[in-house]
């Protein structure tokens, strides 16, 4: 078994992130000893933040106002109004052209029911491994995580769109990671979401290996860095360094 804690510091400390990664595990029953919610909450991505704090094991009832989320996640156990809730929420989307009924129809979706998905902090993980790591990352950060995740996954990895929710299915049914850009629902529901970040998910059992080129990477960066920047400065000074010579000064 793997070192979650382990795994989610040097996650933490490589790409300087400013909140937890959070795991994500879908399980065919509900755990008695992670906490449930209280209430349900507006959409089930403010789980997502929510767990970058603490373990919640949720339901498709802590998830019953959030349509397209209770779909995607193909959660079992939903409410008996999910079909007219989902219905009346297409409906409006597509009233707005903001979707179109051949979109709805390869949005991806979690291709088995599931009773519960829990979200918790990845450092408290112990002895469940997640099925998918969400990180928040801004520009500068997501440099360095796509391109360790293209060298783990053999290619670039995808850049979604909305729902944002959409992200974990398509991660887990093609076993690669991808990206997400948020949607407005999203950025609406989350303080963590701002405009600067994009939310990032990885495959949950190749995390070890995404962990060790992340590590890899964000230090080849830093390198690299500053040696553009003594670049940039020499040159803009009148100056005409080879780049043997602009390598000879990084310290």
């Amino acid at each position: 078994m793997a070192n979650f804690a382990a795994l989610s510091e040097r996650l933490e400390k490589s790409l300087g992130l400013t909140a937890a990664p959070v795991a994500v595990s879908f399980l065919t029953a509900t755990p008695s000893n992670i906490e449930q919610p209280q209430k349900p909450v507006a959409a089930g991505c403010s789980f997502w933040e929510l767990g970058s704090t603490k373990a919640l094991a949720t339901t498709a009832d802590h998830h019953r106002f959030c349509s397209i989320g209770v779909h995607t996640h193909n959660l079992s156990g939903a409410p008996d109004s999910q079909a007219d809730e989902l219905g009346t929420t297409l409906a409006a989307m597509q009233g707005l052209d903001y979707v179109r009924p051949d979109e709805v129809a390869t949005l991806p979706v979690m291709q088995n029911a599931n009773e519960c998905v829990v979200y918790q902090p990845l450092h408290e993980v112990v002895d469940t491994p997640p099925s998918v790591v969400l990180m928040f990352a801004h520009a500068g950060q997501g440099l360095i995580v796509s391109e360790a995740l293209s060298r783990v996954d053999g290619e670039v990895p995808a850049a979604m769109g909305r729902p944002a929710c959409a992200i974990i299915p398509q991660v887990l049914n093609s076993s690669r990671s991808a990206a997400s850009l948020g949607c407005c629902g999203a950025r609406a529901y989350l303080d963590v979401l701002s405009d600067d970040i994009t939310l990032w998910a990885l495959f949950g059992e190749k995390l070890e290996a995404y962990t060790d080129e992340i590590e890899t990477l964000a230090k080849a960066n830093v390198v690299l860095r500053q040696f553009h920047e003594l670049r940039r400065a020499d040159i803009l000074s009148g100056a005409t360094p080879s780049v043997a010579e602009s390598l000879g000064r990084l310290s």
